[in-house]
């Protein structure tokens, strides 16, 4: 089946070019959607730089959630794989995941050997725990970029400013295994982070009670082939 690989950049010129000249190389049968998250350096040019690279461009940041959402709108793959556009995801775990994909299933990357920085790794495990907790939706790491699933499923996406940390509960919401891998995991070695521990706390937690509710409030349709609900 044809694969998609939707990557968001944002203010990422230092590393793009290695990045996607790393992913056309292992993945050289895929769709790439590129999405330029409104950057104001060079990252819209050297997306438009790359042959057979389909780009999206937004005209202003609206955070990886909505590169995610629009990216995987635009993909025309039956299979899509989102991965981060830092250069710390490994796309030769790309296909780990895709072999792990059942037809009511979206697989998850788990990151072993963590390359980030103390307080971002605990910040991340005390996240994980709560949000497991309170939605049990199966996935332990859900800052890991790297997910796949089928094109088909991604309508039971909601597009909402933190959606790419949720992904898992939707879907599981909907009636999908979550499956885990462990995948591998690189240290940043051009640009920056775009994320600070105490923002994406304080959002992830007020995102985590509205996921909740609205989880709670979900229609059981009768059409739905995954839900046995």
């Amino acid at each position: 089946m044809k694969r998609s690989i939707i990557i968001p950049f944002y203010n990422e010129e230092e590393c793009i070019t290695e990045v996607l000249d790393e992913l056309i190389k292992t993945c050289p049968n895929a769709e790439i959607v590129a999405v330029n998250d409104g950057s104001s350096d060079q990252t819209g040019e050297l997306l438009n730089g790359f042959a057979g690279v389909k780009s999206i461009h937004f005209p202003i940041n609206l955070g990886q959630s909505a590169a995610f959402y629009h990216g995987l709108h635009a993909a025309s793959g039956d299979i899509c794989i989102m991965m981060d556009g830092d250069g710390q995801n490994d796309p030769a775990d790309i296909d780990t995941l895709v072999s792990k994909l059942t037809p009511q299933s979206m697989v998850c990357g788990v990151r072993k050997n963590r390359q980030d920085t103390w307080a971002r790794k605990a910040a991340s495990k005390i996240a994980n725990g709560i949000r497991s907790s309170v939605l049990d939706d199966g996935a332990s790491d859900t800052g890991c970029s790297l997910k796949a699933l089928h094109r088909e499923d991604v309508k039971f996406m909601i597009p909402f400013n933190g959606l790419h940390r949720f992904m898992p509960a939707l879907m599981k919401g909907a009636g999908l295994e979550i499956i885990e891998v462990p995948v591998n995991h690189r240290p940043r070695t051009k640009g920056v982070s775009k994320y600070t521990v105490g923002g994406r706390a304080l959002r992830g937690l007020y995102d985590l009670f509205g996921v909740a509710w609205l989880l709670s409030r979900k229609i059981r349709w009768q059409h739905n082939p995954y839900s046995d609900v």
